[in-house]
């Protein structure tokens, strides 16, 4: 490395951020860009440390440990150091399609297993990544590259995702024509409709991708669903190979009393209604149709798309919001039954939560609470949920469950609630016409590394295939599922 006692001698420094009741008045990304001096400091933290678990990519214990595209960092953090931002750039392309996305909603699991991160606190591996590719688009090395020829070979890609976005970039590099094919009126899946735009701009960030991506010769088409608008069989006929990369988008319901009264959706019905309202309306101020404004607002579920609900309910107005988890709180430091490499299961305050607590003095998250009923009022809305607290403990079959603390019942005030409790699963309707195998838990079933389903050339990648996962797996499988495509048209491949 350039700096070999850099991880003495310089401490982590994190991007800075607009304050968090600054912030909520707007829906623009808050991460204030980072001075250069300091993100070349920060690369040189980066030790020479000969055993790097940080781009591994490895499932410890059921978790991502390490990056799961296996992004070259050491190498890029030294290049910093170096001033050598367009090799850097280079380095990061070679095993990451969309820096840009990741370098801003990954949960870094690279940092979790950073090997300076067992004494001090670890290398900002995702500021370090994203200050590259954001020179990178402002220098303008980040220009279309179109394949030098055609293989005459056309695939069909069905979602517009991570992994749909990141199979179509490489079958497209090595000259096979691409059409991508999305549901929604824009392209981008998750990425456009699922994370909020504080967090990931449409425009700036998603939408200038996607051009790039129909310049180098990626056909989009929008506002068509497959299985519905088109038959699944029609493309088995119009294209060499069909890739299925819809996406997990089932939502986990919470089938209980009161369930069918206004005011309690999906998280994502009430995230995309959102966002989709903001780009529909160019930020002109006004609310969606599913809004925050003046109403207690009840966020049932954690990770972050609760998070998500919750800095959206604040930046609408909302007048109060509580965040209800049934899992207990997390230790703040790590637990020896959580070691190094896996990923820290430990307390902390994401920006949405940061943000409720500006306003309302305290984190909004409550821990061991089950809810039991919503509370109508009377006139088919909501009014309040019953809820109760929780341990757990086991059943006579050994079994984890939640018992309740019977004198523990109350009703809180509600009149919006968001389910944000994961999801089961890929809708069935775009592939159930081909017949296609499902696995245990609904999704497609294919091998991972060969994404072979039971139906001659079709393939199925992401979260469609793996169950609900992290935007950077969503990538290495779109990726992997690529070069299959690629060895079953040619015979041969040399995508990585």
């Amino acid at each position: 490395m350039g700096k070999p006692t850099g991880f003495l001698e310089i401490e982590r420094k994190t991007v800075a951020e607009d304050s968090p009741l600054e912030r909520i008045k707007h829906w623009r990304e808050f991460k204030i860009k980072p001075d250069e001096s300091q993100q070349r400091e920060q690369g040189a933290r980066c030790m020479d440390c000969g055993t790097p678990f940080c781009h591994t990519g490895m499932l410890v214990s059921g978790m991502a440990s390490g990056c799961p595209i296996n992004n070259l960092i050491p190498e890029f953090n030294d290049l910093i150091f170096k001033d050598r931002w367009e090799e850097a750039l280079d380095r990061l392309h070679k095993t990451n399609n969309f820096p840009e996305f990741t370098g801003r909603v990954c949960p870094a699991p690279c940092e979790g297993s950073c090997v300076l991160g067992v004494i001090e606190p670890p290398v900002t591996i995702k500021n370090n990544e994203c200050a590259i590719i954001d020179r990178g688009w402002a220098e303008g090395w980040v220009t279309p590259q179109p394949p030098q020829k055609r293989t005459g070979k056309k695939v069909a890609v069905i979602g517009s995702g991570p992994a749909g976005l990141s199979c179509a970039d490489q079958l497209n590099h090595v000259g096979h024509e691409v059409t991508v094919y999305e549901r929604a009126d824009r392209i981008g899946g998750l990425l456009m409709y699922g994370i909020p735009n504080m967090k990931l701009d449409k425009q700036e960030v998603v939408q200038r991708r996607v051009d790039l991506m129909a310049e180098e010769g990626v056909k989009f088409v929008t506002s068509t669903e497959i299985g519905k608008d088109i038959p699944a069989s029609q493309l088995q006929k119009d294209f060499d190979a069909v890739v299925y990369c819809t996406g997990a988008t089932v939502p986990r319901d919470l089938p209980i009393e009161g369930r069918e009264l206004n005011g309690v959706h999906f998280a994502m019905d009430f995230l995309t209604g959102n966002t989709k309202h903001i780009l529909d309306t160019n930020h002109d101020g006004s609310l969606p149709e599913i809004s925050a404004k003046d109403k207690d607002v009840v966020v049932i579920g954690g990770g972050d798309t609760g998070t998500d609900c919750v800095g959206t309910s604040v930046r609408h107005g909302a007048k109060s919001v509580v965040q209800l988890e049934i899992m207990p709180k997390p230790p703040l430091e790590r637990q020896p039954d959580n070691p190094w490499p896996e990923w820290p299961k430990v307390y902390k305050m994401d920006y949405g939560q940061e943000e409720a607590a500006a306003l309302q003095g305290d984190d909004p998250r409550q821990y061991l609470v089950m809810t039991e009923r919503f509370v109508s009022d009377g006139n088919g809305g909501l009014a309040g949920l019953d809820i109760v607290e929780i341990e757990w403990g086991k059943n006579e079959q050994g079994q984890f469950v939640p018992m309740k603390k019977e004198e523990t019942r109350k009703t809180i005030p509600a009149q919006l609630v968001t389910l944000a409790m994961g999801f089961l699963g890929p809708d069935e309707r775009a592939f159930s016409e081909l017949n296609l195998e499902k696995d245990p838990r609904s999704n497609i079933k294919a091998e991972h590394e060969k994404y072979t389903t039971n139906v001659e050339g079709v393939f199925a990648a992401g979260d469609c295939r793996r169950g609900q996962s992290l935007v950077v797996w969503a990538i290495n499988e779109g990726r992997g599922a690529a070069r299959e495509v690629d060895q079953y048209l040619m015979g041969v491949t040399q995508l990585p």
